[in-house]
């Protein structure tokens, strides 16, 4: 053996056998540099968008909690997700959703006792307004009264026409013009007496009849009366000027009276005068003749005293009765005033507290029909037809603390908890990347195929496009701009259901008659995009101008002819090796196996 090994030949053959394993290990390594390939087609090609969504219904019911509450209110029961809701549950009023109301009950119950509280205070404060009103009255009428009285007694002194004169001559605001008014209207001896002042306008008393808040706003000026000493009544002292009156039934008296002594004056002196002469020529005796000068003498003394009486009348008396009679009925007109006045005053108060009361009454009604139907709304009803499917609230609900829809859940005000959707009318919503928004427009048509039942094409429309980006995931990724778009489904479908995944692919135009090639076949270097053409056991790096493209497939529009064979996969070399740039391919930027489906302008 050590012979054969040290032979030239057998060194040799040796030789030439590491060189061809050599070779052949070689070119089995350069072979599959090449990779997977595909044959540039040339005919027509479908432009679309392919994007990923869920199928939903255009139109629904959204059942919302409608229960307040800073904590939330608990789900005590609720039908099962999937419940088909029937005209007979529609009928019968069905209970979908019954809330916690325990609460409630409770702060009904405490609202309760308040309200009885504050419903005894309103009538109480009714039944006192309505005492106060007949109060009033009752002060009034009784001043009214005094004030007639004091008149009619300032009339029966001096009579009416002087009564009227003397009256005029005190200030207007001394004495109220509606009580002079009422006062001449309801006297006995002035019931055709003229206004002495016009009447002002009479305030409104709120809450009163018109009659009893006409009485009780007449009110009578408190300012203080003029001294009815500076009134000179001794004008009216003749009985020529004073009205039929005591004080002209007195002065006549006194009249009388002196004419009376008088007269007894004279007939006692002529009496004296006749005894005289019969004394003288001894007809009669001494005490005759001192008989009738003692009558003479007491004649005298009457009238002497009936012009005293007379004069004292006059110039005492007189303006003494009628300034105390005057004073008299200014101060009733005084007190009338200030019965009227705090009649308003007490009545204002009165009708305060009851707006008060009914105010506070007004709010604890809307606060207990609040309640009510707050406990109402603890139990949610089937008023449509439909399929029940849970509400899935705001997309963040864990940040929110929100739970998901299920018996023991909390739930807060406006938070959704079912809906039903009209199964007649579906749609799917997909999120289109900005990048591919431009070739989306409303009336493109669309195949829809639903991961459930993958053998089943369905076909839609756009019917609409969002106007700004989505912000559902705003704050997760702030430099991603999606447009929720809506597709609708042409066709009903029992077996469709909402929340089902779906994959749509929009179709925006068709080129009839085009080269093209995969879009991973196409490499972006250096601004340039470039594709990889096999050529015998190499690849060959080629310059292309590229056109439209869809998930799949891109247009070539020079560089690459219908049956040249392009890599897959570029070679990565040096000299080939793709350079950063800032230039955004039309294609996707990483490339995929052939077999993948990837979703252009995925949002994902």
């Amino acid at each position: 053996m050590r012979k054969l090994f040290k032979s030239w030949w057998f060194r040799g053959a040796l030789l030439v056998a590491l060189a061809g394993a050599i070779w052949f290990f070689t070119r089995g390594a350069r072979a599959p540099e090449i990779g997977a390939t595909f044959v540039a087609r040339r005919g027509p090609l479908e432009i679309s968008v392919l994007e990923g969504g869920s199928v939903e219904a255009l139109e629904s019911q959204d059942v919302k909690c409608e229960v307040r509450g800073y904590q939330g209110v608990k789900i005590l029961k609720i039908v099962e997700e999937g419940y088909q809701v029937t005209e007979e549950d529609v009928r019968t009023n069905k209970i979908l959703v019954e809330l916690d109301s325990s609460e409630l009950r409770k702060q009904i119950t405490q609202h309760d006792i308040t309200f009885e509280s504050t419903l005894a205070t309103l009538v109480d404060a009714r039944q006192a307004y309505d005492i106060q009103l007949n109060q009033n009255l009752s002060d009034i009428k009784a001043a009214e009264q005094k004030a007639r009285f004091a008149r009619m007694d300032l009339e029966k002194f001096l009579g009416d026409k002087v009564t009227r004169e003397i009256i005029e001559q005190v200030p207007p605001d001394e004495v109220s013009s509606a009580v002079t008014n009422l006062v001449e209207k309801t006297g006995s001896s002035a019931t055709n007496s003229a206004p002495l002042v016009q009447p002002a306008a009479a305030p409104q008393v709120a809450g009163l009849p018109a009659r009893k808040a006409e009485s009780l706003s007449e009110v009578a000026t408190n300012a203080p009366a003029r001294s009815s000493g500076k009134i000179d009544f001794l004008q009216y002292a003749d009985p020529q000027l004073l009205g039929d009156g005591e004080a002209k039934q007195k002065m006549r008296k006194c009249d009388d009276d002196l004419q009376v002594a008088q007269r007894e004056q004279g007939l006692a002196q002529a009496t004296l005068e006749g005894t005289q002469k019969l004394f003288e020529r001894g007809f009669v005796t001494k005490s005759e003749l001192d008989s009738d000068s003692i009558k003479v003498d007491n004649s005298v003394l009457k009238v002497q005293t009936a012009e005293t009486a007379r004069t004292l009348f006059r110039k005492y008396e007189f303006p003494k009765t009628a300034e105390e009679t005057l004073s008299k009925f200014s101060e009733a007109i005084r007190e009338l005033g200030r019965a009227r006045k705090g009649a308003v005053s007490k009545l204002a108060q009165a009708e305060a507290k009851v707006k008060g009361a009914e105010g506070r009454f007004n709010l604890e009604t809307r606060q207990r029909k609040d309640l009510s139907d707050q406990l109402d709304r603890c139990q949610i009803r089937a008023k449509k037809v439909g399929m029940v499917v849970y509400g899935s609230g705001n997309m963040n609900r864990y940040y929110y603390g929100e739970e998901q829809i299920r018996e023991g859940a909390l739930v807060r005000e406006q938070q959704p908890i079912i809906t039903i959707p009209d199964m007649t009318k579906m749609a799917v919503k997909v999120r289109i990347h900005e990048s591919y928004i431009k070739k989306i427009q409303k009336g493109q048509k669309a195949r829809i195929t639903v991961d459930a039942f993958p053998d089943k094409q369905l076909h839609g429309e756009v019917t609409k496009l969002g106007v700004l980006p989505d912000s559902q995931n705003r704050w997760m990724n702030p430099d991603l701009k999606v447009y929720l778009t809506t597709i609708t489904i042409d066709t009903v479908h029992d077996w469709l259901k909402p929340g089902m995944s779906a994959k749509v692919e929009i179709l925006v135009k068709e080129l009839p008659d085009v080269v093209y090639v995969p879009v991973q076949a196409v490499t972006p270097v250096e601004g340039k995009q470039l594709c990889f053409v096999a050529n015998g056991g190499r690849q060959e790096r080629r310059e292309v101008e590229v056109g439209d493209f869809n998930d799949e497939f891109i247009e070539i529009r020079k560089g690459i002819s219908e049956g040249e064979k392009v890599c897959l996969r570029a070679l990565v070399t040096p000299e080939s090796k793709p350079a950063k740039t800032e230039e955004k391919p039309p294609a996707r930027p990483a490339p995929a196996p052939a077999a993948e489906t990837m979703k252009v302008g995925s949002a994902k």
